[in-house]
């Protein structure tokens, strides 16, 4: 089967019909027609049947479209990496974080170096730690910046800052204690969204499994955001990374970090043989001159009130 013949076959499987395939690929209905016919006469196979004058996908279609989603997955994601080749530049970045640095930290960086560089566009995405590498590696992102990333044999890794794990909750949920918040305190209360995807959440897990510490997780998740949300709702105290923390704190809600802390490293990655542009070095150094700045401001109170971040 050829390109043309995977798409159209593609597009009436999933559309249901000539017309609405047609639209889906802006070309004419005869054109379908024609395509799908011609596909059908060399495979030997009888793909669609008019049932009630509707297509009606047949087992040879189904077990046929297995291996045409696959390849089609494939081929578009090479058109998109022409695209993005096409469109490299050292005026463009394209930049990929972990969501809890899409709150303030990352948002806060581009606004900083626009202004010193106005020339140079961003294109900014939140991504989950198995999925840096394929972005890397279909351009979507020149650069990463991701908690203890995935460690890959073509990607190359930067140590910007670290990071600190921390307890949120409504401050009349948790009275008397100041400072750090001993994990023994958490032994058997009800928790919220304990994310245990990821290199932070097993480092979390592991804490409690060492020193024996049994939580009740209430809610399940996979976002320290989502998390931190249904603390903010009174669903309970969660475990979350200090930059959720910071971003979800309110008059309503606070933090404390953890004892013993539990930290991981905050760095950039990018593919080995596609270093960073001038300006996303630039950048990268802004950004992690940025990641300080906020840290540091939320230690400087900590010596009037024991906040989070005091034990850093």
């Amino acid at each position: 089967m050829r390109f043309r013949q995977i798409e159209v076959f593609h597009a009436v499987y999933t559309t249901g019909s000539i017309s609405a395939a047609a639209r889906a690929l802006h070309v004419s209905q005869p054109s379908v027609s024609k395509v799908l016919h011609h596909t059908q006469y060399q495979l030997g196979l009888e793909l669609f049947t008019l049932v009630r004058g509707r297509l009606v996908a047949t087992d040879e279609a189904h077990a046929l479209f297995v291996e045409v989603s696959d390849i089609f997955e494939r081929l578009t994601s090479l058109q998109k990496t022409v695209s993005n080749i096409k469109n490299i530049g050292g005026g463009h970045i394209r930049l990929a974080v972990v969501p809890s640095l899409g709150l303030h930290v990352a948002p806060l960086a581009i606004a900083r170096f626009r202004k010193l560089h106005p020339q140079v566009t961003f294109d900014v995405q939140t991504l989950h730690h198995d999925d840096f590498f394929q972005a890397l590696y279909e351009r979507t992102c020149d650069i990463a910046v991701a908690y203890d990333p995935p460690v890959h044999p073509r990607m190359k890794r930067r140590v910007l800052d670290t990071g600190e794990l921390m307890l949120l909750f409504q401050k009349d949920s948790l009275l008397g204690v100041d400072g750090a918040v001993p994990l023994s305190l958490l032994d058997g209360r009800d928790m919220v969204g304990l994310t245990t995807s990821g290199p932070i959440g097993d480092a979390f897990t592991t804490e409690l499994k060492r020193q024996g510490i049994v939580v009740h997780e209430v809610v399940s998740n996979q976002t320290f955001y989502l998390a931190a949300a249904l603390t903010r709702c009174g669903a309970g105290m969660t475990v979350v990374d200090e930059f959720t923390a910071r971003a979800s704190a309110n008059e309503v809600v606070s933090f404390r970090p953890l004892e013993p802390p539990i930290r991981f490293k905050i760095e950039c990655i990018y593919l080995e043989d596609r270093p960073p542009s001038k300006a996303a070095e630039e950048f990268v150094a802004l950004f992690a001159s940025t990641l300080r700045e906020i840290r540091g401001k939320d230690r400087e109170p900590a010596a009037k009130e024991p906040v989070a971040g005091s034990r850093k």
